[in-house]
């Protein structure tokens, strides 16, 4: 039944819509059933884990088969299931929470804390003149004046 199918679609289809050059998949379709990559900036690394990372037994003691395999089968399905159930009831909330702080935090710094830095910044020269001029008028002459008075002091240490 499918060979007739395919022979009944060619009959009806027009020569210039079938076209062996033109182009076929996209590799956006082509790597549609391969697993995607939520992860592409490995930031949570980490968390891969088997059960032979958690579990293991070294070769001098040994649990029977059966447990073993039962362990690692209860190990995966309830890190699959929980995860799964963990999800389902706080990715929703965690995300809105999530977007609403980095909400919050953007605005603030697009909003406040950008152009406060910024306004500083167009200030400081002037407060640096103003700096530059009471240190040179008012501070150097004191600190120049001690130095000079402390200079002529020497001290002496005599062992007796």
């Amino acid at each position: 039944m499918g060979l007739e199918k395919k022979a009944e679609a060619r009959i009806f289809m027009d020569e210039d819509d079938f076209s062996p050059s033109a182009p076929g998949l996209s590799e956006k379709e082509k790597s549609f059933d391969q697993a995607e990559d939520r992860d592409p900036n490995e930031l949570n690394s980490h968390l891969k884990v088997a059960f032979e990372d958690v579990i293991a037994e070294p070769d001098s003691t040994h649990s029977f088969d059966k447990v073993w395999i039962c362990g690692h089968a209860l190990f995966e399905l309830s890190k699959y299931l929980l995860y799964k159930l963990l999800t389902l009831l706080l990715a929703i909330p965690l995300a809105f929470l999530a977007g609403l702080v980095f909400a919050v935090l953007s605005c603030l710094h697009i909003w406040i804390l950008m152009p406060f830095v910024k306004t500083c910044l167009m200030v400081l020269p002037s407060v640096q003149t103003i700096w530059k001029t009471m240190t040179d008028g008012f501070i150097a002459p004191l600190f120049k004046s001690m130095g000079r008075c402390f200079s002529s002091v020497s001290i002496r240490l005599d062992q007796d």
